[in-house]
């Protein structure tokens, strides 16, 4: 089964993502808020290192249950600094707190946050028929604006770059690549 070019083959956890998860429509908005961590996570690091201590992140940030992460003190994010199974950046730890307060507001306002997200794509996933690596893009102007638009409701780690992986993760975009079976 061919598959998207980008994909380290060798990792069954990373092959599952791709085959099962990468670019399927998320409409929960309890698994919108784990991607956005995941990504923050990510920023500056690989995808397959975050991935590979994803189970480790459900176990140190409470299942991604925004409202206990918006609780958070400065005890709880200390005691995740010392948590060796997660990516220890002080910055980003300090951040899912204040980007929690952030994504809560958001769902008050739209009724959820996937209904904020998809308001920006007009509720029509994109999709892009790659032909090689190099076609690909790593933000587009819609990340740049839901990216400035999350950055004005005060969340952090939330660049264009981000928000574009984000999008691809959580089926906003379909970047499969041409060849690759789950290409539309």
């Amino acid at each position: 089964m061919k598959r998207c070019d980008w994909l380290n083959l060798n990792n069954p956890l990373y092959v599952e993502y791709h085959d099962s998860e990468w670019w399927e429509i998320e409409r929960d908005d309890k698994k919108l808020f784990e991607m956005l961590i995941l990504e923050w996570a990510q920023a500056g690091l690989s995808w397959e290192t975050v991935l590979n201590k994803r189970e480790n992140y459900r176990i140190a940030f409470d299942n991604f249950d925004a409202l206990k992460i918006s609780k958070y003190d400065e005890a709880k994010q200390a005691e995740l600094m010392q948590n060796s199974w997660i990516i220890r950046n002080k910055l980003k730890i300090i951040s899912v707190t204040k980007n929690a307060k952030a994504f809560l507001e958001i769902q008050k306002e739209f009724g959820s946050f996937y209904d904020y997200l998809w308001r920006f794509i007009d509720n029509k996933q994109i999709i892009n028929n790659f032909e090689k690596l190099s076609d690909y893009q790593t933000k587009t102007p819609i990340s740049d604006t839901i990216s400035k638009d999350l950055k004005k409701r005060d969340m952090n780690f939330v660049g264009s770059t981000i928000i574009y992986a984000f999008m691809q993760a959580v089926g906003m975009v379909n970047d499969h690549g041409q060849g690759c079976f789950k290409c539309k």
